[in-house]
């Protein structure tokens, strides 16, 4: 029996195109048959790496034949106690973009509607075209999110608003009084997704926002973080979201019992607890942002001010080309081009050795 065509996918999933993330670093030596040392400053990754207390854990554990503990347990009692949480409140993703698809499957029906910020982080979209609902992605000012535009943008079927604080590709952040005023602003019926994947680099701006005051009086706001950035375990792939309880409980339901793996667990239960690291991961990447600050003032291009662990500068039109250009020279940039900033490369901050590096070959190029 002749089959001459598979299954049609539903009509939203046909015209998405898939999130492309930084080059690795092994396909760029093979595309361009480098031998020497390869540096990546395209996936805002830890330049120090994990904690020396994760790496001792890991290669202590043993145990892979056994399945994780799919309650999470001691990682939740770990964050719970850092940040006098209940434990009821959490659940565990297999990164926090997998959180951001268990969001989207639990309260974004078909033909319902998310907000999102012009220049927000593209999975965002993805995963609410991916059950089915309409995006509308709000104009940013001044390449910050606008908040009082997602507000206007509401209407009847509205269910999410997905916002990164600070936000990725650019950088910018929001204030304790700007998400406030916001929340009061938002119906209870639509979810507040919050991303604070680089929360550790601006908390102790006395001027950022204190998230987990707001989900006491928000029931509707949910709180994503990583353990892919400051902690540099981006490898491993685990984050959470702090939330209501009911809906946490929802989220557990449709949660695949193992989507974070023994190992994940145990190195981030060990990165949480090391503030040394942290702290010198927070000294790295203000040395590192200063050098390529005072780069870009020395040869005066733009850039937009950053509370993360990248800067994201204005090329002026060479943009593509200096992105192929630094690839020739094993150093991996990203291109901006999927959120139509296509004169902007976003830079993430490497050691200072790497970045010495990086400015030397831009000096040649610009």
């Amino acid at each position: 029996m002749s089959n001459p065509s598979v299954p049609q996918v539903h009509d939203s999933i046909r015209s998405l195109q898939p999130y492309k993330s930084g080059k690795p670093i092994e396909a760029v030596r093979r595309e361009f048959n480098i031998d020497s040392e390869i540096i990546k400053l395209a996936s805002n990754e830890n330049p120090l790496g994990a904690s020396s207390k994760v790496v001792r854990v890991l290669n202590e554990y043993q145990a892979f034949n056994y399945y994780p503990d799919s309650s999470g347990y001691i990682l939740k009692q770990a964050i719970a106690n850092k940040y006098r949480l209940n434990q009821e409140q959490l659940t565990l993703g297999n990164g926090s973009d997998n959180l951001i698809n268990l969001l989207a499957q639990a309260y974004l029906p078909a033909q319902s509607h998310a907000i999102v910020c012009q220049y927000g982080f593209l999975p965002y979209k993805i995963a609410a075209l991916g059950v089915e609902a309409k995006v509308t992605a709000v104009a940013s000012i001044n390449w910050c999110c606008n908040l009082q535009g997602m507000v206007s943008a509401i209407d009847d079927m509205t269910r999410m608003i997905m916002i990164a604080n600070p936000n990725n590709p650019t950088g910018t952040w929001l204030t304790h009084d700007a998400i406030a005023q916001f929340m009061q602003q938002v119906p209870s019926r639509i979810i507040v997704l919050l991303d604070e994947a680089y929360l550790e680099y601006i908390e102790d701006d006395p001027l950022y926002h204190n998230s987990l005051a707001l989900l006491k009086q928000y029931r509707n706001l949910v709180v994503l973080r990583t353990f892919s950035k400051i902690y540099g375990l981006a490898g491993l792939r685990v984050g959470y979201s702090i939330s209501d309880p009911e809906i946490a409980d929802y989220l557990n339901r449709i949660r695949l019992p193992f989507n974070v793996s023994t190992p994940a667990l145990l190195a981030a239960t060990e990165a949480l607890s090391d503030n040394q690291h942290v702290l010198a991961s927070k000294q790295q990447n203000q040395q590192g942002m200063a050098i390529l600050k005072d780069f870009c003032g020395s040869v005066g291009l733009s850039y937009i001010p950053s509370a993360a662990n990248f800067l994201t500068i204005d090329f002026q039109g060479k943009a593509g080309l200096i992105c192929q250009q630094l690839l020739k020279q094993g150093i991996i940039v990203r291109s901006l081009h999927p959120y139509r900033m296509s004169n902007h490369l976003r830079i993430s901050i490497g050691t200072n050795a790497q970045l010495q590096r990086l400015t030397d070959c831009l000096i040649k190029l610009i």
